[in-house]
């Protein structure tokens, strides 16, 4: 229900974006399963573990990289976790033929951003991750799911080819709310991936905020909030790496969540100098929005102009999803 106003005004391109999105996500019957926010005791976030060493012979690495966000959508494995599933329950369950046949659209669809790194959003399991990973070896030898130990949770991942250096995890980081509304946690994961392409380095970030669906607009102010924290935090502590952010952020550019990540201009979103029809996502009849979104930190290498591209196949999400793929390309320092 609309809230009562003076005297009518136009409505903006985000509010109106944010409005489609949150009415078709209501029409939803089973709501996806993000992880509840844990209890307070005992959320002591687990210190960084040291990266790998560098070989000493490390060849020189490339000038330039790729990276891509995907959210592949719902891609559950063959078990049923929750004891309910199938048609008509959240947690849907493929035979072996069905998920085999959808890994090979997926990983085809991946193929196709030509992405050295690719952050993946909604992969239900370890297993469904090294589905993907299995058919596309060659390209991508690390591969890291950010499990949130939900029953039937969808978290995001990493993709990558080069090597991998280390893993932090923030599930447990506690976030303060705006306006002094207590704290909360990240609905899924924030994955911390460090990685290493011969002698370059570079931090990435699989993000997935809260969706819209029985919405909370605070939580996901207070995840880029926090997200935005972490990411600095990153830069500082890995002075000579490139630090990229991506993700399914659920929101669309003006948003006080993507507000929240621009201030100060310390991250820069790499779709920004490109159309909106270059650049969204996510198709909501007929209303185009950009949810899927890649940020660089300023000042940890550069983002190549123009180089931002959605895919999708034609006015539909990527490989069967309802998403289409960000691809960017960036600098090393």
């Amino acid at each position: 229900m609309s809230a009562p106003t003076l005297a009518r005004r136009p409505v903006s391109r985000t509010l109106a974006a944010a409005l489609l999105i949150a009415a078709a996500l209501a029409g939803c019957k089973t709501p996806p399963p993000e992880a509840p926010e844990p209890d307070p005791v005992a959320l002591d976030e687990a210190e960084p573990q040291p990266a790998t060493p560098d070989p000493e012979d490390a060849p020189a690495g490339p000038e330039t990289i790729r990276v891509a966000t995907f959210n592949v959508a719902l891609f559950f494995d063959t078990r049923c976790d929750s004891g309910d599933c199938g048609e008509g329950y959240w947690e849907q369950l493929p035979t072996v033929e069905q998920f085999e046949a959808r890994a090979n659209i997926l990983a085809r669809a991946i193929e196709r951003l030509d992405a050295d790194v690719v952050l993946l959003q909604e992969v239900e399991t370890e297993e469904s991750l090294l589905a993907l990973q299995s058919r596309l070896a060659d390209r991508y030898p690390v591969a890291v799911l950010g499990e949130t130990g939900g029953t039937a949770s969808i978290d995001v991942a990493v993709l990558s080819g080069g090597r991998k250096r280390r893993v932090v995890t923030h599930r447990f980081k506690r976030l303060p709310r705006p306006n002094g509304g207590g704290t909360t946690t990240f609905a899924r994961e924030f994955l911390e991936v460090q990685l290493a392409f011969g002698d370059k380095e570079i931090v990435v970030f699989s993000a997935h905020f809260k969706s819209k669906n029985n919405d909370d607009p605070d939580r996901r102010l207070a995840e880029a909030q926090g997200a935005l924290k972490i990411v600095l935090e990153a830069v500082e502590r890995e002075p000579d790496a490139l630090v990229v952010l991506g993700g399914d952020l659920n929101d669309v550019p003006g948003s006080a969540p993507l507000n929240a990540l621009e201030d100060g201009g310390l991250l820069l979103r790499a779709a920004s100098d490109v159309s909106l029809e270059r650049a969204w996502t996510y198709n909501f009849r007929g209303q185009l929005n950009e949810l899927d979104h890649l940020y660089m930190a300023v000042g940890t290498g550069s983002y190549v102009p123009d180089s931002a591209n959605a895919f999708r196949d034609g006015d539909r999400g990527l490989g069967g999803s309802d998403h289409g793929a960000m691809t960017a390309e960036f600098k090393f320092p």
